[in-house]
């Protein structure tokens, strides 16, 4: 139907646009400083890859970072990384990092 449609074309603009909202939340909250440009350059081995990550996992991984519920290996230097972000941010990030 075409409210069905129009819908389905609204749904897909909006994510395109939170998805390039996050490319440009990776960039200047500094991600791309330990992760690489794309989320699968980690400055270190030990660094996680993070593009192409389930978007779901993303976004828990940065909500424990963030509340202290996972502090160990790295997350320690991220916390005060994701300390900044809210809720719009991290779904941003994760959208763009899961859709790469």
């Amino acid at each position: 139907t075409p409210i069905f449609l129009t819908a389905l074309l609204l749904l897909a603009m909006s994510n395109a646009t939170v998805a390039a909202d996050g490319e440009k939340l990776y960039q200047q909250k500094a991600c791309a400083t330990c992760h690489g440009p794309t989320g699968n350059e980690p400055i270190l081995p030990t660094y996680p890859k993070i593009s192409g990550q389930n978007l779901d996992y993303l976004v828990r991984q940065m909500n424990d970072i963030k509340s202290g519920a996972r502090d160990n290996g790295a997350s320690v230097a991220m916390q005060a990384l994701v300390s900044n972000l809210d809720d719009s941010d991290i779904n941003a990030i994760a959208q763009y990092l899961s859709e790469r």
